[in-house]
């Protein structure tokens, strides 16, 4: 046994086979994962992509020289292969699965029965042979058969959950306390109390909804048959011409679609408030143009006096006055006979009335023992979408009169319940009890806000933190909370601990294992002071930092913090003593800290990040074994997050040993045709570095960096990873490079020291990217070499790498350097290839850069190909193929070779993503129908066909049982975690 023993995961991963089945699993809304709909946290990993992490962290490579008992179970590697994926729990192929889901989007079908022939991975515990196994090669490589896992930033709990399954001894460190809440109700109380606990949560939270039941539903009337799905409201302020509320709202739509409903206001002089009216059927909305709001870009308009204007200065005033108010304009009902829309009846508006003066009658006792949070909105916010501005300065204010009533009483009733479940059971059982009816109660604070929108193409009330962060709404969703959030919401929750402890169990009986000690440990602290172990303790470390400015975690969860100190804060003092979460400590790059440094503050946050991430990877340095490994996730499309994850990695003692890019994110969904997102997880697989005894020039090894980039590049090329991932997977070979040769300094002298500089690892990753453009350059000419200008080159580049018209403004950036040219003035102001859009950029179509002398069809040359290109473009989709071919004949572009190589590339690196047959992007359309018309000797890339067995399969209902819903249509954004 070698004294650092090869692991699996740096030689081998199966990436393809490991992403299919992260895409698969979080690829329909209502199959996820139990964990996510326990609580939101954000940025979960999936469980596939984290036990491949922990498992490939731990089992050792193949080896010829393993013991006659090894040999016989593993006589090759590929054999080993096999095994390592089933003991994943992937038993079939996910890649054919999602060809197939591909196939059948792109034109429209929507397939009998799931897609792939096996269980989803998640949902596999490991059996007991397969744990034998592990276990025989854990101590023919370790000495022993149990493994220490610690996970420094544990989140959402995918890393730990997977780790506790295979029955490693698991630690969970959190610096949040709301997360620390979720790892104890996702890790400690499944594993150690067990399924039975579910029927508890049920029974206490039957009894508490009733009571709360008892107590509002006065203020949540219905008629007969009714079940009130949604109450819409808008936000309302007086018309400053004659006093009357203006309801504030950017259109009048309920459902769009075949059906479409959309609600007309009625501003009849004559009375003091709008009227509103449900109009249905196509030419009725239609005529009615719901898309004609009262709000538009914070400023206003009135109908009360012939649509005059409404300044938003005005409209922020009244709010920061307390004048804003709110109106309701729709009741969405779920009847027998279907799903209806009504206007609001008297009756509604009294029970609305009535529950704003029980809340003015409650909120003296209320606020004398602290049940609602008034703690200050912190100035300092990252999210702060103008809440201050609209008069939002509270938490509180985050709620409407009703909603906050309705929590309030939520609020009072559960700590009676609490009273009775701890009088009822034991301290332990009593406290998890609780502390599951206060996690539903933080789902219905999620879903109870007034940032909740109504979601007219689903037809539900998305929940405040459907994105990163909260933001103000001028319309607004609210529940029926008498009857129908707090029964969901506690059966969400029961459903969610079943799950969990039905994963957690395993097929072994892994609950039943476990002494009763915990069999994950759970830690609240800083990743930087982890003093609970001493030197040389843990085994393995895998973490998921986070991602440099990516979500502010403490910001975000303070909304759900200030609700938990009032339900858990005597439960779990040592949790929720502190106002709001501790942000000082936070390892991410918080800008908004910085703000008072003007043009610093981007450089200091950058700092503060990388000395928080540098010191939390000393502490993991400290806690590894010497032969322990560090697998680090890493999602983020920007060298300068790299380039701090290197710094901080390489200054801790590490040197990355391997790289993997796991594509965990799928490009099926509509919205990435639109808007660019790093799709693959990649993980780095580092190991303790010895010292280095002489220093390395840069210089030295550059040619190796070049060499490596370019190597590695055409190899994940093969495997399947395209666009910016490419890029990206290219970034661990390199810092590979670095790390094992560090400290690798340049030839530039420090002014102050008079050394030399030591190499920033972005120099490296730019060079990276050099030889991935050059390469992608030949890959799309189908291998052939043609020099374009640099502006075409820039072009093309950004369609490939990005495959999405929306990317950062900084990569652009970074991309434009690398082939030679200017951003700001040379793409942005002379060619106007791409427009600033904050901090992005968006690239522009052919009929938006339409100007004398660029993209100009009375121009017969043309400096660069991407505007003959264009022009070629423009002419083809506004005056048709007649007056494009006499364009391409007029200036002898239709024989050109370079010109017909530019379109080649182009039909390669634009998106051709297709929904019911049709391309996404209007490029790839025009592009398409030139070629046919004109260009049919170019070729198309290639769309592959899912093989005959496959798509007979699907057609008759095959599949995995309980796989029926894969649809990309969901959507699930990535971060959002849940639905």
């Amino acid at each position: 046994m070698a004294t650092k023993p090869e692991l699996f995961i740096e030689r081998w991963l199966p990436v393809d086979m490991i992403g299919a089945e992260s895409m698969r699993e979080r690829g329909a809304s209502s199959a996820l994962p139990p964990l996510y709909f326990l609580h939101v946290w954000w940025a979960r990993r999936p469980l596939t992509t984290s036990r491949a992490a922990i498992l490939g962290s731990v089992l050792p490579a193949w080896s010829p020289d393993w013991p006659a008992e090894l040999r016989e179970k593993f006589p090759t590697e590929a054999s080993y292969h096999t095994w390592f994926l089933e003991l994943c729990g992937i038993f079939g192929d996910p890649v054919a699965g999602r060809k197939l889901i591909a196939w059948a989007n792109e034109r429209g079908i929507r397939l009998k029965g799931g897609p792939y022939s096996h269980k989803r991975a998640f949902t596999v515990s490991p059996s007991a042979d397969y744990l034998q196994t592990m276990g025989d090669l854990l101590e023919y490589t370790w000495g022993e058969r149990r493994l220490s896992v610690l996970d420094s930033f544990a989140g959402g709990g995918s890393i730990p959950f997977e780790a506790l399954r295979y029955g490693f001894e698991t630690y969970a460190n959190e610096l949040n306390p709301v997360a620390s809440v979720i790892l104890k109700a996702t890790l400690d109380y499944p594993a150690r109390i067990g399924p039975g606990l579910a029927e508890d949560i049920r029974k206490y939270g039957k009894i508490l909804a009733d009571r709360v039941r008892q107590r509002l539903e006065q203020f949540f009337p219905v008629q007969r048959g009714e079940s009130i799905h949604a109450y819409i409201w808008a936000r309302t302020v007086a018309c400053p011409y004659t006093g009357k509320p203006i309801p504030l709202s950017p259109n009048w739509w309920l459902r769009k679609g075949s059906d479409p409903v959309a609600v007309r206001p009625i501003f009849d002089p004559r009375e003091d408030v709008p009227r509103f009216e449900i109009v249905e059927g196509k030419a009725a909305v239609a005529r009615l143009n719901p898309d004609a709001g009262t709000v538009r870009r914070g400023n206003g308009v009135s109908p009360w006096a012939a649509n005059q204007s409404v300044d938003g200065d005005y409209i922020k005033s009244e709010a920061q006055a307390g004048r804003m108010g709110q109106i309701l304009y729709t009741v969405g009902v779920k009847q027998p006979g279907g799903f209806v829309f009504r206007a609001p009846t008297e009756g509604d508006i009294r029970a609305v009335r009535a529950a704003e003066a029980e809340l003015c009658r409650r909120l003296p006792d209320w606020e004398s023992i602290g049940l609602l949070p008034d703690e200050e909105l912190s100035p300092v916010s990252n999210y702060d979408r103008g809440h201050r501005l609209y008069g939002i300065f509270t938490w509180r204010d985050m709620f409407a009169p009703r909603q906050l009533l309705a929590l309030g009483t939520v609020v009072e009733a559960y700590h009676k319940v609490r009273q009775e479940i701890q009088a009822e059971h034991d301290s332990d059982r009593g406290t998890a009890i609780a502390t599951y009816l206060a996690l539903a109660i933080d789902k219905a604070v999620d879903y109870g806000s007034r940032s909740c929108r109504w979601d007219t193409t689903r037809l539900k009330i998305v929940n405040t933190f459907d994105k990163h962060g909260y933001s103000f709404k001028w319309s607004y969703g609210e529940f029926d909370f008498a009857r129908n959030a707090l029964p969901w919401v506690i059966s969400q929750v029961e459903d969610a601990y079943s799950g969990i402890a039905r994963l957690a169990a395993g097929e072994s009986g892994l609950i039943d294992r476990f002494t009763p000690a915990a069999p994950a440990r759970v830690l609240n602290g800083s990743a930087t002071r982890l003093t609970t172990f001493p030197d040389r303790a843990v085994d393995t470390v895998v973490v998921d930092p986070p991602y440099y400015d990516n979500v502010m975690y403490a910001e975000c969860s303070d909304y759900f913090y200030v609700w938990l100190k009032r339900t858990l804060g005597g439960i779990h003092p040592e949790l929720f003593s502190d106002g709001l979460t501790n942000k000082d400590d936070e390892a991410v790059a918080n800008i908004a800290r910085f703000e008072p440094l003007g043009r610093k503050k981007r450089d200091f946050a950058r700092s503060d990040y990388e000395r928080k991430l540098e010191a939390a990877f000393r502490e993991m340095h400290r806690l590894l074994t010497d032969r322990g490994v560090l697998t680090v996730m890493f999602t983020h499309k920007q060298v300068e997050a790299w380039d701090t994850l290197a710094r901080s990695l390489i200054a801790a003692g590490f040197a990355i040993h391997s790289s993997w890019p796991v594509h965990t994110e799928s490009e099926h969904s509509t919205h990435q045709a639109k808007k660019n997102a790093a799709r693959s997880t990649i993980l780095l697989t580092c190991r303790k570095r010895a010292p280095a005894s002489e220093p390395v020039w840069w210089d030295d090894i550059k040619g190796r960096v070049r060499q490596v980039a370019r190597q590695k590049a055409a190899e994940f090329e093969q495997q399947g990873i395209r666009g910016v991932d490419l890029y990206i997977a290219t970034f661990g070979p390199t810092l590979a490079i670095l790390s094992e040769s560090w400290p690798v300094l340049t030839s530039e002298m420090d002014e102050r020291t008079g050394e030399p500089k030591p190499l920033r690892p972005e120099v490296a990753l730019d060079l990276a990217r050099e030889e991935v453009v050059a390469l992608r350059k030949q890959g799309l000419l189908l291998g052939r070499t043609v020099q374009f200008d640099p502006y075409t080159d820039w072009y093309l580049m950004a369609w490939d790498a990005f495959r999405a018209e929306e990317f950062p403004g900084d990569e652009a950036r970074k991309l434009a350097l690398a082939l030679g040219l200017d951003l700001e003035r040379q793409v942005i102001a002379e060619k106007r290839l791409v427009a600033k859009k904050g901090q992005s950029v968006v690239l522009l179509q052919p009929g938006a850069r339409r100007r004398r002398g660029l993209v100009d069809p009375d121009r017969t040359r043309f400096e660069h190909l991407v505007d003959a290109v264009h022009t070629a473009m423009l002419l083809y989709e506004e005056d048709g193929s007649l007056a494009c071919e006499a364009f391409l004949r007029r200036t002898a572009l239709r024989n050109d070779p370079d010109f017909k190589a530019c379109l080649q590339a182009m039909l390669n690196a634009i998106p051709r993503t297709r929904r019911q047959g049709v391309f996404v992007r209007p490029e790839a359309r025009t592009l398409e129908a030139m070629r046919l018309a004109f260009f049919d000797d170019l070729v198309v890339p290639p769309e592959e066909e899912p093989q005959v067995e496959e798509l007979q399969l699907a057609l008759t209902g095959g599949g995995a049982e309980g796989d029926e819903e894969y649809d990309e249509d969901d959507d699930l954004d990535e971060e959002e975690g849940e639905e």
